[in-house]
Protein backbone atom coordinates (compact mmCIF):
# COMPACT_ATOMS: atom_id res chain seq x y z
CA UNK A 1 0.00 0.00 0.00
CA UNK A 2 1.25 3.47 -0.86
CA UNK A 3 -0.66 5.16 1.97
CA UNK A 4 1.05 5.35 5.36
CA UNK A 5 -0.14 6.10 8.90
CA UNK A 6 -0.10 9.86 9.50
CA UNK A 7 -0.68 10.85 5.85
CA UNK A 8 -3.27 13.49 5.03
CA UNK A 9 -5.77 12.04 2.58
CA UNK A 10 -8.89 13.20 0.73
CA UNK A 11 -11.94 10.95 0.29
CA UNK A 12 -12.83 10.50 -3.40
CA UNK A 13 -16.29 8.89 -3.15
CA UNK A 14 -19.05 7.94 -0.75
CA UNK A 15 -20.95 9.83 1.93
CA UNK A 16 -17.82 11.69 3.09
CA UNK A 17 -16.69 12.70 -0.42
CA UNK A 18 -14.35 15.70 -0.38
CA UNK A 19 -13.44 15.32 3.31
CA UNK A 20 -9.77 15.46 4.24
CA UNK A 21 -8.32 13.79 7.31
CA UNK A 22 -5.34 12.06 8.82
CA UNK A 23 -4.86 8.31 8.47
CA UNK A 24 -5.11 6.72 11.93
CA UNK A 25 -4.60 3.07 11.01
CA UNK A 26 -3.76 0.90 7.99
CA UNK A 27 -5.30 -2.55 7.43
CA UNK A 28 -3.15 -4.02 4.61
CA UNK A 29 -4.69 -7.52 4.63
CA UNK A 30 -8.13 -6.03 4.00
CA UNK A 31 -6.75 -3.17 1.82
CA UNK A 32 -8.55 -0.61 4.01
CA UNK A 33 -7.67 2.52 5.99
CA UNK A 34 -9.19 4.29 9.00
CA UNK A 35 -9.32 8.08 8.59
CA UNK A 36 -9.99 10.60 11.37
CA UNK A 37 -13.61 11.92 11.32
CA UNK A 38 -14.54 9.87 8.21
CA UNK A 39 -17.15 7.07 8.10
CA UNK A 40 -18.15 7.67 11.73
CA UNK A 41 -20.57 5.10 13.13
CA UNK A 42 -22.41 5.06 16.46
CA UNK A 43 -22.05 2.04 18.70
CA UNK A 44 -24.23 1.19 21.70
CA UNK A 45 -22.03 0.05 24.58
CA UNK A 46 -23.31 -1.65 27.72
CA UNK A 47 -21.63 -1.04 31.08
CA UNK A 48 -19.53 -4.11 31.93
CA UNK A 49 -18.19 -3.23 35.39
CA UNK A 50 -19.80 -1.54 38.32
CA UNK A 51 -19.26 2.21 38.10
CA UNK A 52 -18.53 2.07 34.36
CA UNK A 53 -20.89 4.02 32.15
CA UNK A 54 -22.64 2.66 29.10
CA UNK A 55 -23.93 4.78 26.27
CA UNK A 56 -23.56 5.59 22.61
CA UNK A 57 -19.98 5.94 21.37
CA UNK A 58 -18.99 7.32 17.96
CA UNK A 59 -16.03 5.64 16.25
CA UNK A 60 -14.40 5.68 12.82
CA UNK A 61 -14.81 2.62 10.61
CA UNK A 62 -12.53 1.42 7.83
CA UNK A 63 -12.94 2.48 4.20
CA UNK A 64 -11.27 0.97 1.12
CA UNK A 65 -7.88 2.49 0.37
CA UNK A 66 -8.86 2.93 -3.28
CA UNK A 67 -11.40 5.56 -2.22
CA UNK A 68 -8.76 7.90 -0.76
CA UNK A 69 -5.90 9.85 -2.32
CA UNK A 70 -2.85 11.37 -0.63
CA UNK A 71 -2.74 15.18 -0.38
CA UNK A 72 0.69 16.63 -1.21
CA UNK A 73 1.95 18.96 1.56
CA UNK A 74 3.77 21.19 -0.95
CA UNK A 75 1.23 21.74 -3.76
CA UNK A 76 -1.90 20.92 -1.69
CA UNK A 77 -3.44 18.75 -4.43
CA UNK A 78 -4.50 15.13 -4.34
CA UNK A 79 -1.90 13.00 -6.04
CA UNK A 80 -0.75 9.51 -6.79
CA UNK A 81 2.34 8.35 -4.94
CA UNK A 82 5.48 7.65 -6.90
CA UNK A 83 8.85 6.37 -5.74
CA UNK A 84 12.32 7.75 -6.21
CA UNK A 85 15.82 7.01 -4.91
CA UNK A 86 17.61 9.44 -2.62
CA UNK A 87 20.97 8.51 -1.07
CA UNK A 88 20.42 4.78 -1.66
CA UNK A 89 16.97 4.89 -0.01
CA UNK A 90 13.53 4.48 -1.55
CA UNK A 91 11.49 7.69 -1.04
CA UNK A 92 7.80 8.42 -1.68
CA UNK A 93 7.33 11.29 -4.15
CA UNK A 94 4.37 13.41 -5.33
CA UNK A 95 3.65 12.61 -9.00
CA UNK A 96 2.41 16.16 -9.73
CA UNK A 97 5.12 18.40 -8.26
CA UNK A 98 7.92 15.95 -7.40
CA UNK A 99 8.02 16.89 -3.69
CA UNK A 100 9.12 14.29 -1.16
CA UNK A 101 6.32 12.91 1.04
CA UNK A 102 7.13 12.24 4.70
Amino acid sequence: MRIKKGDTVKVLSGNDKGTTGEVLQILPKEDKVIVKNVNVRKKHVKARKQGEEGGIIASECAIPSSKVNVVCPKCGKTTKVGYGVEKDKKVRVCKKCGAKLK
